[in-house]
Formats: C-alpha cells, sequence, structure tokens
C-alpha cells in the first residue's frame, strides 16, 4: 500500500495548495475548511492508478484528480444539508458552523471549481473528460434522489437498494477511474472495462460499510455499532433479512426494529438476522461485485504488472473485518 499512501499524500498536498481567494470569507473558508477534515481520498488516488495502470505520468491526471475530489465533496456538502447532518467525520458540518444559505453556495462554487480543474487538461482530451463527467454527475443526483424517496417507502427491493448506491456511490469511482484511463489515451475497450472495474469495486465497497455498521469491532473502527439499525435505515442487511425470511420471522424483524431501547433494538435486529444467514448471504453478495471487478480488471490488456495497485487496493478493502 507505500504507493497508494503516497499518492494520498500528493492528493493531500494539491488540497493545501488550493487557489481559493480569501474574500468573500463566508464563501471560502467553509470549502478551506472542509476539504481539511480528512478522508481516505480514494477517488481522486483512483484516477491517478487509471493513469498508472495505462503507463501515463500520474502528473498529467492531477487536474482530473483534484475535479474528482472536489465534485465529492461538493455532494457531500449538499447531503450533509439534506440529512440535516451535525457532524462529518467527527466535525462540525458546514450548515452547522455556518448556516445552510452559506453551506449551499459554498458546495455550488466547488462544483464549478470541480469543472475548472478538468479545463486544465489537455485539450485533446477534455470533450471525453466532460462528457463523463456530466453522465456521472447526473446519476449521482438521480442516486441521492432515490436514496430519499427509499425512506419514505416501505418496500424496496435489493435490485432497488443495489441500483441506488450504483449511482449515488459507486459510478463516481468509474468514472476516476475511466478520467485516468483517457488521459492516458486508452482504448473505448479498455475505458468500458476500467470503468466497470471502479462501478463493481463501489457497489461492495458500500455493501461492506453496511456489514461493517453492525458487525465491525467498534474500538477497532471508531464507530457505533448498529447505527443503520438505530436509524431505521434500510440497508442491504435488512432487505435481504426480508427477503429470506417467512411471514413469522418477518413479524419477528419488524417487532425487533420498533423497540424504543437502542442497545436492546441492535441485539434483537441482530439476532433475527444470525437466525436467517443474513451476513453470510450478504457477505456473498460482496463477494459476487468484488469478482465482477476483478473480472474485467484482469481483461484489461495491459501488462499484469501494471494492475499490481489496483489489485492491492482490492485485498485492503476485501480485508476490513466483518
Amino acid at each position: 500500500m507505500n504507493q497508494l499512501e503516497f499518492y494520498v499524500t500528493q492528493i493531500e498536498e494539491q488540497l493545501k495548495q488550493n487557489d481559493f481567494p480569501i474574500e468573500p470569507r463566508n464563501l471560502y473558508d467553509p470549502l478551506r475548511y472542509f476539504l481539511n477534515l480528512g478522508g481516505k481520498r480514494i477517488r481522486p488516488v483512483l484516477t491517478l492508478l487509471g493513469a498508472e495502470l495505462f503507463e501515463q505520468d500520474v502528473i498529467q491526471a492531477m487536474p482530473a484528480a483534484m475535479a474528482i475530489e472536489y465534485f465529492h465533496n461538493f455532494s457531500l456538502i449538499h447531503d450533509d444539508i439534506m440529512d440535516q447532518a451535525p457532524l462529518r467525520r467527527a466535525k462540525a458540518t458546514i450548515h452547522t458552523k455556518w448556516d445552510a444559505n452559506i453551506a449551499i453556495l459554498s458546495g455550488d462554487v466547488l462544483l464549478v471549481k470541480a469543472y475548472q480543474q478538468l479545463c486544465k487538461q489537455n485539450s485533446k482530451h477534455l470533450e471525453d473528460l466532460l462528457q463523463v463527467f456530466n453522465r456521472t454527475a447526473i446519476e449521482v443526483c438521480e442516486g441521492q434522489q432515490m436514496d430519499m424517496d427509499f425512506e419514505q417507502r416501505n418496500h424496496i427491493t435489493q435490485q432497488e437498494y443495489i441500483e441506488m448506491i450504483r449511482l449515488k456511490t459507486s459510478v463516481l469511482l468509474g468514472c476516476a477511474l475511466e478520467f485516468g484511463a483517457i488521459i492516458s489515451n486508452a482504448s473505448l475497450l479498455d475505458r468500458a472495462r476500467i470503468y466497470s472495474f471502479g462501478m463493481n469495486l463501489g457497489i461492495a465497497f458500500q455493501i461492506q460499510d453496511d456489514l461493517l455498521d453492525l458487525y465491525a469491532d467498534s474500538e477497532k473502527f471508531g464507530k457505533q455499532v448498529g447505527g443503520d439499525v438505530i436509524s431505521n435505515k434500510k440497508t442491504i442487511l435488512l432487505l435481504k433479512a426480508l427477503e429470506l425470511a417467512n411471514e413469522t420471522q418477518k413479524e419477528a424483524i419488524y417487532h425487533a426494529i420498533g423497540q424504543k431501547d437502542p442497545i436492546a433494538k441492535v441485539k434483537a435486529v441482530t439476532s433475527q438476522f444470525d437466525e436467517l444467514g443474513v451476513k453470510q448471504a450478504v457477505l456473498e453478495l460482496r463477494d459476487y461485485y468484488f469478482e465482477l471487478g476483478i473480472k474485467a480488471l484482469q481483461d484489461i490488456e495491459i501488462k499484469e504488472s501494471n494492475k499490481k495497485n489496483l489489485f492491492a487496493l482490492i485485498d485492503f478493502l476485501k480485508q476490513r473485518e466483518v
């Protein structure tokens, strides 16, 4: 993972060297604050890895990587407003620290800054980059709307949930990798393959997150076990449980979800999931999407040594304990 950590360091340096003006302070200070909250930087690193895969100097892909990171943070700022989330990475969200109007406007500016970064790329690549970016931006908005719509619905299918996380989360990973391929003059077929790799990796990653929320070691991961259960989120675990359950078991699941005491609620829901073998079933679903991604990566017509960092990333993600 040393090379990946090096790329993260490079991204962090670029974020510190942003060209945001000083004034108006209430427009740009929130962005400096938010971008300094940290994060895995996995999306911009994927752009650099995409360029590396096709033997391009990764520095040539840095503006596109920054565009991905700016867009991702723009979406988080706006998501926090819609979710009324008080915290992001254990720090106050922009709309909490300032107000909603400032957060909306700062997020808007960050979206424009993403386009400014893309315009720094070689003009021969710009049309393709913009086409992929614009499609992805629309899909992310569609995924967010689906997620909000799901909150008002009692019945959601597993297929609907997978489509929501594909749009809301996974397409941006595919876009990030395809950016690197575009800048490296990869073939249309290999662009499609690297995009498929990223998209399936993203779906597997989100399924893994759903598992970790309930089954992770809370001390190791620094999170409250069962947070999704307590907040009644319709995760893949719940959808899989309802798919596997008979009518009596479904009643037991809904009874467990209806408990008021958070600790008792998590314990009761976990017990129902364990009885149905939900954890193993969801692990198999996660691995299915990992395998789809691996197959797409294997099909790319480039020497295998170029793929080592992407395979290392897969191994790292799969080793997160559940």
